[in-house]
């Protein structure tokens, strides 16, 4: 993993990107890259303020697609950046974000970005999931006859099924039956 903070003049951020790309040369393993890019990939990534010129963010396009990342997408605001201005002088720009190679995207196919709402800063926060494609398989409760037979069967039963729950009675019903499956099974 390698995680960014840019600077804000782009000339200082080609030496980043020169830097991104000695990495990217050797890199045969699972990679993602992350943080605040401060520069734009795509012209619609940006709402306000003075018109985008391609030589913004023409460098960091090249550069993202010569390193072989790529993005997976995102949940939630497009935007994650805002000058924290209202009206004509409100400017917001999706500044931050996750790339990761082939290598990362193939070890972990369900990583997903959430972009999440700004709290006390004028960049939103990103959240990354990971998950491993596994088929859950709940494995059914079978009740034993024998656990009848068992001196404590009826004190763990009414142990457990004793405490209330608030809330729906279906659903009180459901949790002190998964209370009491639990119990035997231990």
């Amino acid at each position: 993993m390698t995680f960014v903070y840019a600077k804000c003049s782009a000339l200082e951020r080609l030496e980043l990107w020169d830097h991104l790309y000695y990495l990217a040369s050797d890199m045969k393993l699972p990679w993602l890259v992350g943080g605040g890019f401060n520069v734009i990939l795509h012209e619609d990534e940006k709402i306000g303020g003075l018109p985008v010129h391609p030589p913004e963010y023409e460098d960091f396009a090249f550069c993202v697609n010569s390193y072989g990342l790529f993005e997976q997408g995102y949940k939630g605001s497009p935007f994650i950046w805002w000058n924290g201005r209202s009206n004509a002088a409100c400017i917001f720009k999706r500044l931050d974000r996750i790339f990761v190679n082939l290598q990362f995207h193939n070890w972990l196919p369900t990583i997903e970005v959430e972009h999440l709402i700004r709290t006390g800063s004028d960049h939103a926060q990103l959240l990354m999931t990971c998950e491993e494609k596994t088929t859950n398989f709940v494995k059914p409760f079978r009740f034993f006859n024998f656990w009848i037979k068992h001196d404590t069967f009826m004190d763990v039963v009414r142990q457990n099924w004793e405490d209330d729950f608030i809330g729906d009675p279906f659903l009180m019903f459901k949790q002190k039956l998964k209370r009491v499956k639990e119990a035997l099974l231990k």
